[in-house]
């Protein structure tokens, strides 16, 4: 099985490749039917001859290494720009890219058509007239759509989350279903007092780097971000058979060695490193579409408020994480961990009381 991460990473990476090849068969395709099985291109005067399965692929590779490229190095250096700004200045980088592109695509393309060396003469004066020609710049102004419509899906991922989007393509969701889930709560702990300390805009700006760096730990072990709810988070994990999902304590591990190694950074900067206070339960929940003006992907069911309430009491158990035993028993946590009983207490709305573990 693939780790989570690198399907995020790939999932992030195709759909640029799916886009570039689809938008050159519909390219391809119209203009063949406006051609038809003429020779040649009436505006260059450059050799036609319809192909569809070698430009496709060409484009579906070309789109993936822009895909590649986008995913590891480029998203990172416009991270904290607006979202127009993303669109247009990585569409200007990537046309260079495409138009870089064309140019070889159509050096090779007219090298198999006269035979000749790619040095000649003849295929650079071809290239030319293509170059010249408005043609070239009715592709380049296509294939510009295309690259703004990776972009764009991209962006919107981001935003919405990778799994939802998905989801709404897919339409699994459309009808609501049950699931088994793990719900992670994440609270950090003292926000009143450190909002009340900053400000209102520094507190934001310190919210918003604390989410950032919680990110990597959730991207590593598959996590999917439920919710954001002012200072708390919420991340959730679908059971499937034959899985450990341990994922969701290694999770909480990681998200607090993040922190801690940012530690000094956010002292520099905010005059103090926050920390949190999680609780992690599973159950049953009913998934699906609600919403008319705007969609969204909801689960409704008790593990919620469960869930919520046992993150509440980390405070009077004086622990940085709580369990529930039906979570502690279902993964075999103890097998992996070292978990403590802290014994039954009642939770506010329930009428039967529930076993709590520390870890």
């Amino acid at each position: 099985m693939l780790a989570p991460k690198t399907k995020r990473y790939i999932l992030k990476i195709l759909p640029f490749g799916i886009i570039t090849g689809v938008f050159y068969v519909v390219y391809a395709l119209v203009e063949h039917g406006i051609l038809g099985d003429h020779p040649i291109y009436p505006s260059t005067k450059n050799p036609y001859n319809f192909s569809i399965w070698v430009p496709t692929i060409v484009s579906f590779v070309i789109g993936l290494l822009i895909g590649l490229f986008e995913v590891r190095f480029l998203s990172k250096t416009f991270l904290k720009s607006s979202f127009t700004k993303k669109i247009i200045f990585k569409t200007l980088i990537y046309l260079l890219v495409i138009m870089a592109a064309t140019v070889t695509i159509a050096v090779v393309n007219n090298t198999i058509e006269f035979g000749v060396s790619p040095l000649s003469s003849r295929v650079w004066n071809g290239v030319y007239r293509f170059f010249s020609n408005f043609a070239f710049w009715s592709i380049i102004s296509y294939y510009t759509v295309g690259l703004t419509t990776c972009l764009f899906y991209t962006e919107i991922s981001d935003n919405v989350g990778q799994n939802v989007l998905l989801n709404f393509f897919t339409g699994k969701y459309h009808h609501p279903v049950e699931e088994e889930r793990v719900f992670l709560f994440l609270d950090m702990k003292s926000s009143t007092t450190i909002a009340e300390q900053l400000g209102h805009i520094t507190y934001f700006k310190l919210l918003r780097d604390y989410y950032s760096d919680l990110s990597e730990a959730i991207i590593t072990f598959g996590g999917e971000i439920y919710q954001y709810v002012g200072d708390e988070i919420v991340v959730t994990w679908q059971l499937k058979p034959n899985q450990k999902h341990t994922e969701s304590v290694a999770c909480f591990f990681a998200m607090k060695a993040a922190l801690n190694a940012k530690s000094n950074s956010y002292i520099a900067k905010y005059g103090l490193a926050p920390t949190f206070k999680a609780g992690i339960h599973l159950g049953k929940v009913t998934t699906g579409e609600i919403g008319k003006i705007k969609k969204d992907i909801v689960f409704t069911g008790d593990v919620l408020n469960t869930t919520a309430r046992i993150q509440g009491l980390c405070n009077e158990y004086n622990v940085p994480l709580l369990l529930s035993k039906k979570l502690v028993d279902t993964l075999h946590l103890k097998a992996s961990y070292e978990v403590f009983e802290l014994g039954e207490t009642e939770l506010r709305g329930r009428d039967e009381k529930i076993t709590l573990y520390s870890i």
